[in-house]
């Protein structure tokens, strides 16, 4: 039943449909960031960092992907079924992935006021190279048996996963989550090496 209400809606208004269940995925990703790999707890949750991840993901990501799917359906063709798969997962992971990754980054530390050129600087490439041991995969499998309507979908179930640690890299600036802080001997100086 709510399958097909779901269906429904993706048919008469995709593009709010596919933003509104971004926008949740998204922010449940980060609550799975902050809870269950941060352990953060309940009364040190930051909400503000979820609504950020909720208006990105509703209000940037679940559009684009919308849109950005029915362009490589529409555009992206090839001499055989998997060519024309190859050619789309070659053009989402070396098109929308950087792009997305560089978007996703740079304005998350714009609206946290810190600085988007030192965030991509950290976090960038190491979320990139994760990108690549995930998305060609899930993307090949996404182009060859999913249909257009449900390929938002898709990605964003298998991204509950991916924001989590995309949430977790952004908020940890790209670093692998280790505080380097030095220990302070007894008179206040750094204790040596």
């Amino acid at each position: 039943m709510a399958f097909r209400w779901y269906q429904a809606k993706l048919k008469t208004a995709p593009l709010l449909t596919q933003s509104v269940t971004t926008a949740v995925l998204f922010a449940t990703g980060d609550v799975m960031a902050q809870q269950g790999v941060e352990k953060k707890g309940l009364d040190k949750h930051d909400l503000l960092r979820t609504s950020r991840m909720a208006c990105y993901g509703g209000g940037i990501f679940g559009p684009a992907a919308t849109k950005w799917y029915s362009f490589l359906a529409s555009r992206v063709h090839m001499s055989t079924t998997n060519r024309t798969i190859a050619a789309r997962v070659a053009c989402d992971q070396f098109v929308f992935a950087p792009v997305n990754m560089a978007l996703f980054l740079s304005s998350m530390a714009y609206l946290e006021g810190a600085s988007p050129q030192e965030r991509l600087q950290k976090a960038y490439v190491p979320g990139m190279v994760n990108n690549f041991l995930l998305w060609p995969w899930v993307q090949g499998f996404n182009f060859k048996f999913v249909p257009l309507e449900f390929r938002v979908l898709v990605v964003n179930f298998v991204a509950l996963g991916w924001n989590c640690y995309l949430s977790y890299l952004n908020s940890s600036g790209g670093e692998d989550g280790k505080v380097t802080e030095k220990p302070i001997g007894k008179e206040g100086g750094e204790l040596p090496p």
